[in-house]
């Protein structure tokens, strides 16, 4: 990224059925960029990352299903702050023409496809970027600016890379797609399909398809939970036409979303 070239963030979420059934004590404590973690004997310990996002209690769910503070003084963070301090700046450096990358990555459960993707109407850093992509193009007025926006998205499930927007099964290869390297040292994943998309709805239906092919499969503490690792990747050209040529700046945004962790003991 431009400004820092890695920003670090962690989110806590609210309990599950599960965890409240089993009348669970939330262990930690967050303050500003300051995340503590207490154990059953009291210790602490302290860890500073770029943000800690508190999302575990202090909100309400409005009559569309969108969670927000549920007073002024409320340290809840909800979807639109996320993205305000991660899914911006990732938007705001490819609008420069650099190449960026958010992931998310946690146990099973913890929360990291509603981060990501989100649920109803708390819509995730994805649909958000590409929602403002759209807006951004929208409102050039220049007609000399030309954009092209392209996506694609692929799955790696038990060291397999599968094509989620190929929607013929015998166009998907049995031992997946491979990955290769060029002597400049670029690396792609080779035959993987790349659609060119005009609006946010265009993209949105892409991904909608994509994440109904996903593999998931019930875990310890996830039933519905995401096996693969899913990787969303948007190319975005800016091409300007002047009278001294075509210049041209490309960006991929990849938004990867890490098959969920299981805990240690």
């Amino acid at each position: 990224m431009k400004k820092n070239d890695v920003i670090v963030a962690v989110r806590v979420r609210p309990f599950n059925d599960r965890e409240l059934r089993l009348g669970s004590e939330c262990c930690v404590q967050m303050t500003d960029t300051m995340t503590t973690l207490k154990d059953q004997f009291g210790n602490k310990r302290d860890f500073t990352f770029d943000y800690s996002f508190w999302s575990h209690d202090g909100f309400e769910v409005d009559k569309d299903g969108y969670s927000s503070k549920s007073y002024p003084e409320s340290p809840f963070a909800d979807q639109q702050l996320v993205y305000s301090k991660l899914g911006a700046q990732v938007l705001d450096n490819a609008w420069e023409g650099y190449h960026c990358c958010l992931f998310a990555y946690g146990q099973t459960g913890s929360g990291k496809s509603y981060s990501m993707i989100g649920y109803g109407k708390n819509e995730g850093i994805v649909p958000l970027v590409c929602d403002e992509i759209f807006k951004r193009i929208e409102s050039n007025q220049d007609k000399n600016n030309f954009y092209e926006v392209y996506v694609s998205m692929l799955e790696i499930y038990n060291e397999k890379i599968q094509d989620l927007l190929e929607q013929d099964p015998n166009k998907k290869p049995t031992s997946g797609l491979k990955v290769r390297q060029n002597q400049k040292g670029m690396v792609w994943v080779d035959k993987l399909s790349k659609h060119a998309v005009d609006s946010y709805e265009a993209i949105a239906k892409k991904m909608d398809e994509g994440y109904t092919s996903r593999s998931i499969g019930a875990t310890l503490m996830n039933q519905t939970s995401s096996r693969a690792h899913t990787i969303i990747t948007i190319e975005f050209k800016q091409i300007r036409h002047s009278e001294q040529g075509r210049v041209q700046k490309l960006s991929c945004i990849n938004l990867v979303d890490l098959a969920g962790s299981e805990k240690a003991g």
